[in-house]
């Protein structure tokens, strides 16, 4: 399997790892079951997230994507933050092998997590559609 080098690099070095102890939004995703999990703090200040951490236990891919996400989403206004796409983060890494595709799904599912519990922790107002929950039906290849 071929890892571009932006892939070698977010895996070797990830980004933003960590947790942030007094969050306002975490999000789990993934489950022991596909054998990736990804838990996401975010900081959020007027709407902006102002910091973003994140542990996941998981193959190559999965680490990349969420490193790579949470620079994508850093300093980012929550709306932005929603629309970040796992295509769009593949890209950003310039591409992921097929069979792996579905680790980036994990760190679009982990933000929208964060964003819901703290939209949940604040009584803020929001559309339900916006946070389908549809991880781990696809099917995996590993």
């Amino acid at each position: 399997m071929e890892y571009s080098e932006k892939v070698m690099e977010h895996f070797a070095r990830p980004h933003n790892v960590g947790k942030i102890d007094d969050a306002d939004g975490i999000g789990e995703v993934g489950n022991a079951k596909c054998g990736d999990i990804m838990k996401m703090y975010i900081k959020v200040d007027d709407g902006i997230i102002t910091d973003v951490k994140f542990n996941t236990y998981g193959c190559a891919s999965a680490i990349a994507t969420s490193s790579m996400a949470t620079d994508l989403i850093k300093g980012k206004p929550i709306s932005e933050a929603l629309k970040l796409t796992n295509k769009a983060v593949v890209e950003a890494l310039d591409g992921l092998p097929a069979v792996k595709i579905h680790c980036s799904v994990l760190a679009e599912e982990a933000i929208k997590a964060a964003v819901k519990d703290y939209y949940d922790k604040n009584g803020i107002e929001y559309d339900k559609e916006l946070f389908k929950e549809d991880s781990c039906n696809y099917e995996h290849h590993h």
